[in-house]
């Protein structure tokens, strides 16, 4: 990371994990280029008029200082001159990292602090969908020095999960894993995180929805007598089903990609969708969301064999696949 000394690191965004390391990341860089620097790290909301001049006046005991703002958007108005009077100008020997968690409080100072020129952001927003989450692996196993296809990448996110914390974790480990400059193959993932339960349910919910009934039903057995929640298997089939309907109810004339961020799904996953679709018409969808529904309110409380509820859930979305007509 460059020196923040004499500039203004921004850190804005909803992403609250991305948001924190790259403030540690900010720190730890002040206190490799200058070791004696004082850091002082402060709430912005409870700054009073005349305190961050105080804050960013050079120190008497180092010659350099640092000063991390954190909740950037509760900083009273009656400050926001002072901030952006010293951010126009920064002190060369002090670095200041302000850290804004997102939303519109505060969007006007953040407008006015992006137009100086002494002023860095670094912005992070939380991936919505999953096609996102798998963009977000590649550039994070990219960042570490490997690289990982869209496939792999998408089993590692249906492995993990949607937490980044949980998913930079993963990808650390799985770069550590392979030989310097190799890629992260799907073999690698399912290697390390196969046994992972939304995995199974992934799998599982595939098999319901291609009409696999025989396989789909193995794996779900598998799936419970390995201690599988079942509200996890409810949930991938619930997931399979939204894709389908969103690629059903989507505008004629999109591109892939398109149909990829309409979907919520990523681009190389929308020709299985279009092949599972075949097979399913607006009533069948309709009466597989209905059963899904009845089983997410069995496994959460309503019946006491949360195992039967979701392999009756199986039976009923599978059933109400129909065949591809011939010709």
């Amino acid at each position: 990371m460059a020196t923040v000394f004499g500039r203004v690191l921004l850190i804005s965004g909803n992403a609250e994990f991305l948001a924190e390391r790259t403030r540690r990341r900010a720190v730890a860089a002040i206190a490799a280029e200058s070791p004696e620097c004082d850091v002082a790290e402060s709430t912005a909301g409870g700054l009073g008029p005349g305190e961050l001049v105080g804050l960013t006046s050079p120190s008497l005991f180092s010659s350099a200082s640092a000063v991390v703002l954190t909740e950037l958007q509760d900083l009273p108005e009656a400050v926001h001159g002072e901030l952006l009077e010293y951010a126009a100008a920064p002190a060369d020997e002090v670095a200041l990292v302000l850290v804004h968690g997102g939303g519109a409080k505060g969007r006007g100072l953040l407008d006015k602090l992006r137009k100086l020129p002494a002023v860095t952001e670094a912005k992070h927003e939380a991936p919505k969908y999953e096609r996102d989450h798998v963009s977000w692996v590649r550039g994070e196993v990219r960042d570490l020095g490997s690289t990982i296809d869209e496939p792999a990448a998408t089993v590692l996110v249906t492995a993990v999960g949607l937490d980044l914390r949980a998913l930079a974790g993963a990808a650390d480990q799985l770069v550590s894993s392979v030989p310097e400059g190799s890629p992260v193959t799907q073999d690698v993932v399912r290697r390390y995180f196969g046994g992972r339960a939304d995995v199974r349910g992934y799998e599982i919910a595939d098999a319901a929805l291609d009409g696999r009934l025989d396989l789909a039903v193995e794996r779900l057995r598998w799936a419970l007598a390995t201690k599988v929640a079942p509200v996890v298997i409810v949930s991938a089939v619930a997931s399979g089903l939204r894709q389908l309907v969103r690629l059903a109810t989507a505008p004629q004339g999109l591109r892939d990609q398109q149909l990829a961020a309409h979907v919520g799904a990523p681009p190389f996953k929308i020709s299985a969708l279009r092949r599972q679709l075949q097979s399913w018409d607006p009533e069948g969808l309709s009466a597989a969301l209905a059963a899904v529904a009845q089983a997410d309110l069995d496994v959460k409380g309503a019946t006491a064999d949360a195992s039967y509820a979701t392999e009756r859930m199986v039976l009923r979305v599978a059933s109400q696949r129909r065949r591809p007509p011939r010709g």
